[in-house]
């Protein structure tokens, strides 16, 4: 819940400009603005083939009474290709849990858009040493209802939540074991073949100076970045480290 709209518009506009000739062609970029800017901002990127939009979240639910919230079905018919699911935040402060999640991720599915399924645990987790068993019920809550092929269609991202906004963050060796753990995860459930096809994000303080170090990792494929991606500038030169 960042930036006026205004400050939307221009965090855009800079990102347009320099993602065209800093950025390897094959480097997927994704923005996820608040709700009110998403058809503004995807209309402000026009035909740019570089940059797409996503949304932070989106009900359980296809219609109805549901005052304030925004569908899959609705997300869709402004063409937005992708949306969060399970965001630390959203687990957090609204108690989202497994089974509401999986309806969220029906959802999304059923109308054509790409999760992005987040999974990760809190500080007491990580220091009990149960975080590895913790992430693993998330995945099977949120994802193992799927068949193969559905599956190869989700992105995960995996968020240490002791290390969002605190300045802490996962050390290489740490991102890299829980991506493992991750995959192997998906590959007892769906098969080698997949688990190898779905993309893992890291989602930890990503920052221009560690990002390099952290994309270098076999199994880290990208990063959900958070507060780094509000400076053009630093966000660009995360982008250019993948």
């Amino acid at each position: 819940m960042n930036t006026s709209f205004q400050e939307a518009q221009a965090l855009t506009s800079e990102l347009m400009g320099m993602a065209g000739d800093e950025v390897r062609g094959d480097v997927k970029i994704i923005i996820f603005p608040p709700f009110p800017y998403l058809y503004s901002l995807k209309a402000q990127l026009g035909t740019n083939a570089r940059i797409e939009v996503g949304a932070q979240n989106c009900s359980e639910h296809a219609a109805g009474a549901y005052t304030g919230e925004v569908s899959a079905g609705m997300l869709k018919s402004m063409g937005i290709q992708n949306v969060i699911i399970g965001h630390s935040e959203r687990r957090q402060y609204f108690s989202e849990t497994g089974p509401l999640l999986a309806q969220k991720i029906d959802g999304a599915l059923a109308n054509g858009l790409k999760p992005i399924y987040c999974c990760g645990e809190p500080l007491e987790e990580r220091e009990a040493a149960t975080h590895e068993e913790l992430v693993k019920t998330q995945i099977e809550e949120g994802l193992f209802h799927l068949n193969a092929e559905a599956m190869k269609k989700i992105v995960i991202a995996y968020e240490p939540v002791w290390a969002i906004g605190t300045g802490k963050t996962a050390t290489t060796d740490q991102a890299q074991e829980m991506h493992l753990v991750i995959r192997k995860h998906l590959a007892s459930k769906f098969g080698n073949e997949t688990a190898a096809l779905v993309p893992i994000l890291y989602g930890g303080s990503v920052k221009a100076d560690n990002a390099r170090e952290l994309f270098a990792c076999a199994d880290v494929d990208g990063g959900l970045v958070g507060g780094a991606s509000l400076k053009s500038r630093d966000f660009i030169e995360i982008i250019k480290s993948a």
